[in-house]
């Protein structure tokens, strides 16, 4: 399907698709690729996504690097678990560190494909 024809929810998941394993991208980095999508309906997004999806949906968190908790969650539920089982490293304060960890983004050609490179 075109990219253009996509919803909100299916561009979210498209480039949460491209983050690899082993690294995390934040709700605001896959909401810059997309014009008029706030970190906010990112997480929305991911939150809406099915038990058993194939989105990586536990490789975005938030710009301090840490999980942001889902209702009846604590300590990073599962999510902690599937990145710390990728190699993710967690510190004493439950924060990953973006520095290390943070996925470059897109590839420009992929990027270009779709009208995205600003």
């Amino acid at each position: 399907m075109p990219w253009n024809n996509l919803s909100v929810y299916e561009k979210v998941y498209a480039l949460t698709c491209l983050v690899p394993p082993g690294r995390v991208a934040t709700y605001g980095q896959i909401a810059d690729y997309l014009a008029g999508v706030t970190p906010r309906m990112v997480g929305y997004a991911l939150f809406a996504l099915p038990d058993g999806t194939d989105v990586p949906w536990q490789r975005v968190i938030n710009a301090r690097g840490e999980i942001s908790p889902r209702p009846g969650e604590t300590g990073g539920g599962p999510q902690r678990a599937l990145l710390e089982a990728e190699g993710v490293i967690f510190d004493s304060h439950g924060r990953v560190d973006l520095g290390r960890f943070r996925w470059a983004g897109p590839d420009p050609a992929w990027l270009a494909e779709r009208g995205l490179l600003f």
